[in-house]
C-alpha cells in the first residue's frame, strides 16, 4: 500500500494576496485556481519541484475560522521548506523582505532558520544536512 500527504489546508485572509505572497515572494508555482462559488475557490500552491503536497490556500469563511488565520499551529513552527542551497534561497528572501524571526544556525540536522508568511505563520527554511539528504529527494 502506498499513501501520501496530497495537500495541507492553510486558512488565509484573501486568495490573491495569498496567491502572490507564495508565488512572488517564495517562487511557489500556482498549480490551480479554480472558483468553486462566490466566496470559495480551489487554488493549490507547491515550492517549485515539490511532488508529493502541495499548499490549499483556505479563505477563512466565518470568524472562528479567521482567528487561526497566522496561528494554526498556536505560535510553533508550522511548515518545512526545504531547499538544496539555503543560502541561494534566504538571500532571496531576504532581498524580498521576508521577515525571519530566527537567524541562519548549523544544526545537526541542516541549515535552518525560522520565518514567518505574510499573516505570521512560522516556517521553517532548511537545507537538509547529509544524514537527512534522502529527506530532499523524497
Amino acid at each position: 500500500m502506498k499513501q501520501k500527504i496530497a495537500h495541507i489546508a492553510l486558512v488565509v485572509k484573501d486568495y490573491d494576496e495569498a496567491i502572490a505572497f507564495y508565488t512572488k515572494k517564495l517562487d511557489f508555482i500556482l498549480l490551480e485556481d479554480t472558483i468553486l462559488s462566490e466566496e470559495k475557490r480551489w487554488v493549490l500552491v507547491a515550492p517549485p519541484g515539490a511532488k508529493e503536497s502541495c499548499l490549499l490556500l483556505a479563505k477563512a469563511a466565518n470568524e472562528e475560522q479567521r482567528k487561526s488565520i497566522g496561528n494554526q499551529s498556536g505560535g510553533r513552527v508550522f511548515l518545512f521548506l526545504f531547499t538544496d542551497d539555503f543560502w541561494r534561497d534566504y538571500n532571496k528572501m531576504v532581498g524580498r523582505n521576508i521577515k525571519f524571526l530566527r537567524p541562519p544556525k548549523e544544526e545537526e540536522y541542516g541549515t535552518v532558520a525560522v520565518f514567518e508568511d505574510l499573516y505570521g505563520n512560522l516556517w521553517d527554511l532548511l537545507e537538509p544536512s547529509k544524514i537527512n539528504k534522502g529527506l530532499l529527494s523524497k
